[in-house]
């Protein structure tokens, strides 16, 4: 029990160091890698490269093909686009295996403890990106005492055998062991669904392979043989290979279909390599075997001789996860357009309509902490906000400059449309207070607070826009008749209302020219104006004219002069939040 409890601890030591450090590079360059993912473009050789190093940097595969799904429902990312970062996501996540290797060889504390040394003076006294510099180094060396702790946590058969010690543990491991090798090559199957179930229960490929190379380093596999021993592993990373498409698979569920197809693709990609490789199996691992015994003494034990077969077993094993990985994006690279049409098919189009369309779905918050990168969703969720309230003021005008038509359905939908948007202020919000949440840079913390405001005056722009739409509806139901001149003024503050909304819609959430903040500005202060003087004109009126028309005259004038007022605090808040 104390051996098990040994072993959990290490990697839980392991796995938190793995999140220090990805928290660190996603506050340290966290920006950079969204403009890097943004910058694709339909390259699949850029992306996948962009893959590689997103997962080289936050060691995870899964954070990384979680971020594509999560880029592919925002609509940042195309289908083509997400397959290749997925295809350098899996060779990036072989980084991994190198690094247990190595571990291998020396004793971890020498450099995992001076390591944190380094960083835990930049992580407290440091601010903003030396600060987060700072963290990634301390994540850093976490990951790698919680290797060594593992190393040392996890029993060596081969000499408990050699010396007698716990004899009954290593009989029922060994017997375990022996009946999952009694079928032959089918048993390499069954080691392979192993690795799937490993890698479902501690929910990282990272951790999965850390436990699966220590523990071929240490003989639990074979150990009587370490070339057998390392094939278990190598067919055990053919499990996790598979077993990591999952938390991509269960990060679309809920997303909309594009979504849907990348992380199928994902699933679809690993099948295929794992599918070729278990065909020419006993032929690859041999010729890896013999690769690994011509690697140069410096990266094999220090008492070669004696120890040899320990560490070249786990040098064996990064050699094949990076050269299986290799040759799998090589060749499937050349067919991205193949699988897009597979998963198209697999994943068929389904019409989203209503408020579900418009719903902010939180794809990536519960299975893999993104921190810095979740923003994206959330930006463009704001984006389509704004478009959102563009569409409904031009639906209102449409409704007031048609009295003679029959626009009781284009009423309907522009209810809707309020509706809609006060779901997605409370999505967005919502969204973005569980961003806040997250231990993130000053940076990032501002950017939110003015999202938050941004959403907040997006729906209160809305709610100006319904009113409008009703006043219009009540105008036309009590047939009340606007003088042409009254026409003509309502016109002009419309006008001058939309033109600011305009501004936003192209602006929001970019660094905005001071002319254009101060266009907005004028463009406010003269809706201000203008609905002072049009009202005071009405008020004269009142004495003379039918005094309901005059109200909702002066109604409608201080619905948009609000509205202008709204696209001002959306214009201040876009600015300060500003991601370009």
């Amino acid at each position: 029990m104390l051996t098990i409890l040994q072993i959990l601890g290490a990697l839980g030591v392991f796995l938190f160091g793995m999140k220090v450090m990805s928290e660190g590079v996603q506050k340290f360059a966290g920006a950079r890698m969204r403009a890097a993912l943004a910058s694709i473009t339909g390259n699949r050789f850029k992306g996948a490269l962009t893959g590689l190093v997103t997962t080289g940097l936050v060691q995870s595969s899964s954070a990384t093909t979680v971020l594509v799904v999560s880029f592919v429902n925002a609509g940042l990312l195309t289908l083509i686009e997400s397959i290749g970062v997925i295809m350098g996501a899996n060779l990036g996540t072989t980084v991994t295996a190198w690094i247990i290797a190595v571990v291998g060889k020396f004793s971890v504390a020498k450099i995992a403890i001076p390591i944190i040394g380094v960083g835990f003076p930049l992580f407290f006294v440091g601010k903003g990106k030396v600060k987060s510099f700072g963290e990634f180094v301390v994540g850093f060396g976490l990951l790698f005492y919680g290797l060594g702790l593992l190393k040392d946590a996890v029993p060596d058969l081969k000499a408990g055998i050699a010396k007698g010690e716990d004899q009954g543990a290593i009989d029922t491991i060994r017997m375990c062991i022996e009946w999952l090798k009694g079928y032959g090559y089918f048993s390499y199957v069954l080691f392979m669904i192993g690795g799937i179930i490993l890698t479902l229960l501690v929910q990282s490929s990272s951790a999965a392979m850390a436990i699966t190379i220590t523990c071929a380093m240490n003989g639990w596999f074979d150990p009587d043989s370490d070339y057998e021993s390392f094939r278990i592993s190598a067919a055990v990373v053919l499990g996790e290979n598979i077993g990591t498409t999952v938390t991509a698979w269960l990060a679309s569920l809920g997303a909309g279909s594009e979504a849907k197809r990348a992380a199928r693709a994902h699933f679809l990609f690993n099948v295929i390599g794992t599918v070729w490789m278990l065909v020419v199996f006993l032929g690859f691992t041999a010729l890896v075997w013999e690769v690994a015994k011509l690697l140069p003494d410096s990266l094999k034990d220090e008492k070669v001789n004696k120890n040899f077969g320990k560490n070249e077993v786990a040098f064996a094993t990064a050699i094949f996860h990076t050269t299986f990985n290799l040759i799998n994006v090589g060749v499937l690279i050349w067919f991205v357009p193949q699988i897009a049409r597979i998963v198209q098919k697999w994943v068929p189009e389904k019409a989203e309509v209503g408020r579900d369309r418009k719903r902010l779905r939180y794809i990536s918050q519960n299975l893999v902490d993104l921190g810095e990168l979740n923003i994206a969703e959330a930006e463009d969720a704001v984006r389509k906000m704004s478009n959102h309230t563009n569409d409904m003021f031009k639906g209102f005008k449409g409704v007031f400059d048609n009295p003679a038509a029959d626009l009781s359905s284009e009423v309907s939908r522009l209810k809707k449309m309020e509706e809609e948007a006060d779901l997605m202020m409370q999505d967005i919000t919502e969204y973005l207070v569980k961003c806040v949440a997250r231990d993130m840079n000053a940076s990032n913390a501002s950017n939110i607070a003015a999202m938050i405001r941004i959403v907040a005056e997006l729906e209160e722009a809305t709610d100006c826009i319904y009113r409008l739409v009703k006043l219009t509806e009540k105008k036309y139901n009590k047939s009340y008749k606007f003088t042409d001149h009254q026409v003509e003024q309502i016109g002009q503050i419309t006008s001058v209302v939309g033109q600011a909304l305009g501004a936003v819609d192209n602006y929001l959430l970019r660094r905005t020219p001071p002319e254009v903040i101060t266009s907005v500005k004028s463009l406010e202060e003269q809706s201000h104006d203008m609905r002072k003087s049009f009202n005071k004109e009405a008020v004269k009126r009142m004495s003379e004219g039918d005094i309901r028309v005059e109200m909702l005259y002066t109604d409608v004038n201080n619905q948009l002069m609000a509205l202008a007022n709204h696209a001002l605090g959306v214009m201040e808040a876009s600015d300060m939040a500003s991601v370009e």
